[in-house]
């Protein structure tokens, strides 16, 4: 490894109907990206084509890879990884097809990850319903991942340069979300969350606020006993180990106040608590990472957009930070000067 290496991304297209080919073709027209990564596009050069004569983005030019792991540094790559060319590519329309292909490109980009062919991964949205079969039984992008990689726990670590939100519980029902809430899990999550503050982002010693389950945290347990009997002892327990762990705070008036600034991570106990104020706060610029893994993989913060796909109305500065925030991810865990 040397300092003058230049990333080499990875970015899978998604679900082809949806929002991911826009941004990511709006993402890479601007030629100034290729100053800090080298693209390598992993789906179908005629979804590529639609796309790019859809929008007029004449100014993107690519060279289709032939050889594994040989590409062009100054350039985009392109790794076609549909043998197909009889599918349809109907924009804002849900397909078995195009789940198809989403998952093919996938895996093909992971494999290549896993070889080290690539240095991180960005994966455009997919759609969990179109997706979805017996190879990939999966909720996301996260849970293929971990058992992929065989990474014994993961975390859904939304990030921007305001904020950073993880989760202990992800895609799961609301109702299911108290009985589903252990002290292992909690600790589980927060020790993926400190070792990854460290070692991705070089904070050396990470200040973590943990978000209560129930409103007013419980309020000393009129409110609910998670927090006294879950929460509150695992917290007291980092205490003891030196981290620095505090909570729990109510969610609402944590967000509406600001508090969440004084902190390197906030540690949120399920989806919605935790994405809905990083989305107002972040969106646009925010960034799904997947920390815990021993791969690099960052995805923008939002869904494939079937409303607006194929309207050219897709902003693409997520899809865009996603890319940079793999590439700063890439050197901070390269940096040999770092104490991880």
């Amino acid at each position: 490894m040397t300092q003058t290496h230049k990333p080499r991304i990875g970015i899978t297209l998604g679900d082809y109907n949806g929002v991911g080919p826009e941004v990511v073709l709006k993402a890479l027209s601007d030629n100034r990206i290729l100053n800090f990564v080298t693209p390598v596009i992993y789906g179908s050069s005629r979804v590529i084509s639609y796309y790019k004569k859809l929008f007029n983005i004449d100014e993107l030019n690519y060279t289709q890879v032939r050889n594994k792991g040989q590409y062009a540094q100054k350039g985009i790559n392109v790794i076609n990884t549909s043998s197909e060319d009889t599918f349809e590519i109907s924009p804002g329309r849900a397909s078995t097809e195009s789940g198809k292909a989403a998952f093919i490109a996938l895996k093909q980009a992971s494999s290549e990850l896993k070889e080290g062919h690539i240095d991180a991964l960005v994966t455009a949205p997919i759609d969990k319903h179109t997706i979805h079969s017996d190879e990939f039984p999966f909720k996301g992008h996260t849970e293929f991942l971990t058992q992929f990689f065989e990474a014994s726990d993961s975390l859904m670590f939304m990030i921007s340069d305001k904020l950073r939100v993880g989760l202990v519980t992800e895609h799961i029902p609301v109702k299911d979300i108290a009985a589903s809430l252990t002290k292992e899990k909690i600790e589980s999550k927060l020790k993926v969350m400190d070792h990854s503050l460290r070692k991705d982002f070089g904070i050396v010693k990470p200040k973590i606020a943990v978000l209560g389950l129930n409103p007013h945290a419980g309020d000393n347990g009129l409110l609910g006993e998670e927090e006294n009997l879950i929460i509150r002892p695992v917290i007291a327990d980092q205490k003891n180990k030196g981290r620095l762990v505090y909570g729990p705070f109510p969610a609402d008036g944590f967000f509406a106040a600001g508090t969440y600034s004084k902190y390197d991570g906030v540690l949120a106990m399920y989806h919605d608590q935790g994405l809905v104020p990083f989305k107002s706060i972040a969106f646009g610029d925010g960034v799904n990472f997947t920390a815990g893994l021993p791969v690099i993989r960052t995805s923008p913060d939002h869904g494939t957009g079937y409303g607006i796909a194929g309207k050219n109305q897709a902003n693409d500065g997520s899809l865009r930070e996603a890319i940079y925030q793999a590439a700063e991810i890439f050197r901070q865990r390269n940096e040999p000067s770092k104490e991880k």
